[in-house]
């Protein structure tokens, strides 16, 4: 509405100006928000001129990226092998039109009370992978900590790969940092918040890995996702598809030596 409002009072103001100089036809059919639909409109009711100003002036208004969450847990295989071969991969090649976020939670259960205020389906050392990736993410964002989280679920043991993957991937963070994370109060701070978005989900989690695009569950979703999330996220996002997702290759420099 507020477009359109601009659009009448822009209209407007230019005729006011243009009086005496040129008119709209008399027998244009169009109302003046349509004016500027397409081409053909804008000759036909002689507003050309005015809607390349128009257009020239009017913000681009960005697409928006396709938003895909992932509730899991750390050590469940089905959450790793989803993250590694689907969620991962897609990724790192359609980055530029969609936005990941990560909930390492999952099954956990929050106790009212005690040393341990968390239990998790696969024992402690779950719960001590969920927290070092909650920590990760809070520390660096989900950009950076990507990688560390993939190259982990990606290991043989994903406890034991964790600080040799912060090595590689973010060697300006310490470990010290991740370990201070975990034992202290913002661990248990960030796994509440985890708790609290896991609870909120509507519907319900039942299992994990569970998948919403855009903020949304659906067994369609999940099960799209779940064979190629690569292939619903280009179905999903509303731009120009990017050359991944047509399959168009990119034309490289020929180099020779």
């Amino acid at each position: 509405m507020k477009f359109a409002s601009v659009f009448v009072l822009f209209f407007c103001s230019t005729f006011k100006k243009s009086q005496g100089k040129s008119k709209p036809k008399p027998a244009c059919e169009y109302p003046p928000l349509q004016w500027c639909r397409s081409l053909e409109i804008a000759i036909q009711c002689r507003v050309q001129k005015q809607c390349l100003e128009l257009n020239a002036t009017r913000p681009n208004l960005p697409v928006p990226r396709v938003e895909v969450t992932l509730y899991y847990e750390s050590l469940c295989p089905d959450c790793r092998a989803f993250l590694t071969q689907q969620l991962f991969p897609t990724w790192a090649m359609l980055h530029d039109i969609m936005d990941v976020k990560l909930v390492p939670y999952g099954n956990a259960q929050e106790l009212p009370s005690g040393n341990s205020p968390f239990t998790c389906q696969h024992g402690e050392p779950e719960c001590h992978g969920n927290m070092i990736e909650a920590c990760v993410l809070h520390s660096v964002g989900l950009y950076s900590a990507f990688p560390v989280i993939y190259c982990m679920e990606s290991a043989a043991n994903v406890l034991d790969a964790a600080q040799p993957c912060l090595q590689l991937h973010v060697p300006s963070m310490m470990w010290d940092s991740v370990t201070s994370c975990v034992k202290g109060e913002l661990g248990f701070k960030l796994m509440h918040e985890n708790a609290l978005k896991t609870k909120a989900l509507s519907p319900a989690k039942t299992h994990v890995p569970w998948v919403t695009i855009n903020g949304e569950y659906t067994d369609d979703f999940q099960d799209k996702a779940m064979s190629s999330l690569f292939n619903l996220v280009c179905r999903m996002y509303k731009g120009g598809k990017p050359p991944a997702c047509t399959g168009a290759q990119k034309k490289l420099d020929r180099r020779l030596c």
